[in-house]
């Protein structure tokens, strides 16, 4: 009886507070990981919670954090894609060398190069939409076919070299030693997010109200929004901790992080306030229902697809700058990691469920188990297996919730 009751209570507290149940559980998991982490490597010269190491743990989930927005897409809409791995490492080696082999590359053309690769990334994707949503070829089959093709297209195009070093400006998307928008900026940045959350909150909350919607208790509106604001402020100040070697001047926020940022704030305000996003949603919970509800579904899914090759192509470009040089290699199998990132971050395989938000957090939670094994200094077999028994437990635990909430 006290077993429910304490069930009932906890339930009634996350109805009260409006967030998605699957939300709060991983942030309790990254607390929990973190905390373990830290007192797992205390004591030695990196730290999990140190600055530096933060830092570079949100370095490292850049690259996935800027495709799993649009992987949850694709997998909300009953679909799936292999090849963002390929798409990222071919789109990444076109970028190279379009910036080093003549006559495009004496002019240093990292902006074409850039505006290429999106453009090719966007192409690529919008094809294997075409033969998902107009010839009902699995997407499984065409995303599979084309993590082949581009993969050894990678190769092909480069003649199995690797080419570099890139532009200077260029190498600044990868978060290098200039790589970052320095103390001021970020604090710019920190407060217009703040700024940005308390106007949502407020609006929302007025918007709810004229409408006649139910809408938070007032401490609930409180706890959510000030513990947004506090991370946003604990961000800020761990991004400025980090200070330039020999110097005391911070860093600052790192140019990929705010790509990142800038990514998926965008695409959670695509999926939660448009109308394309409402049409993702639609088709994913029942597109026999969308077909007649009036939406045009496979033009859907071939925006979906082209949305996702064209953020595979930004993360291409954002892990060829932080290289410094592209091998045939740049991205091989990474589409696991994106996909293990929005099923992990409560992404439902059998589309209709899923938020950007939970997948992002998942992303976070991957790079974190990541780095801190690494300061472990545990072997990368073991890595492997802890992940994908985290993914395991992810995929159960979403089931149940599911099942549950039903």
């Amino acid at each position: 009886m006290q077993t429910q009751a304490a069930s009932r209570a906890n339930a009634n507290l996350v109805q009260s507070l409006g967030v998605d149940g699957r939300i709060l559980t991983m942030l309790v998991v990254l607390a929990v990981v973190w905390t373990v982490f830290q007192i797992l490597t205390l004591g030695q010269p990196g730290q999990f919670l140190s600055p530096q190491n933060l830092w570079n743990l949100s370095v490292q989930t850049a690259v996935v954090g800027i495709m799993v927005g649009g992987m949850v897409m694709v997998i909300v809409t009953r679909q799936i894609d292999l090849s963002v791995g390929s798409i990222l490492g071919f789109s990444g080696m076109i970028m190279a060398l379009i910036q080093t082999v003549p006559p495009l590359g004496w002019g240093g053309n990292w902006i074409l190069a850039l505006l290429a690769g999106l453009l090719l990334g966007a192409l690529i994707g919008a094809f294997q939409g075409y033969w998902v949503a107009y010839w009902a070829v699995p997407a499984f089959v065409v995303t599979l076919a084309g993590l082949l093709i581009f993969r050894n297209a990678t190769f092909i195009v480069a003649s199995g070299r690797t080419i570099g070093p890139l532009n200077d400006n260029f190498k600044v998307l990868g978060g290098g030693l200039n790589g970052s928008i320095g103390e001021f900026w970020t604090w710019v940045v920190g407060l217009v997010v703040m700024a940005y959350i308390v106007y949502q909150a407020l609006t929302n909350r007025s918007r709810r109200i004229k409408n006649g919607l139910p809408v938070r208790p007032v401490w609930a509106e409180a706890v959510v929004n000030g513990i947004l604001l506090a991370l946003t402020l604990a961000f800020v100040l761990v991004m400025n901790a980090f200070p330039y070697p020999g110097t005391n001047i911070p860093r600052g926020m790192p140019v990929p992080v705010l790509i990142t940022l800038v990514v998926l704030f965008a695409l959670n305000w695509v999926a939660l306030n448009t109308r394309f996003g409402r049409y993702v949603f639609a088709i994913g919970g029942n597109p026999e229902a969308a077909l007649l509800a009036g939406i045009n579904v496979k033009r859907i899914l071939v925006a979906v697809f082209a949305l996702m090759g064209m953020l595979a192509a930004l993360a291409g470009a954002v892990q060829a700058a932080r290289l410094n040089f592209v091998t045939n290699s740049m991205g091989n199998l990474l589409e696991l990691d994106v996909i293990a990132a929005a099923v992990i971050g409560g992404t439902a395989l059998a589309g209709g469920s899923g938020t950007i938000v939970g997948a992002a957090l998942g992303a976070l939670l991957m790079s974190s188990l990541r780095s801190g094994m690494v300061l472990m200094g545990m072997p990368t077999e073991w890595q492997n297996v802890v992940l994908g028994a985290v993914l395991l437990a992810a995929v159960i635990w979403n089931t149940v919730y599911l099942r549950n909430r039903r």
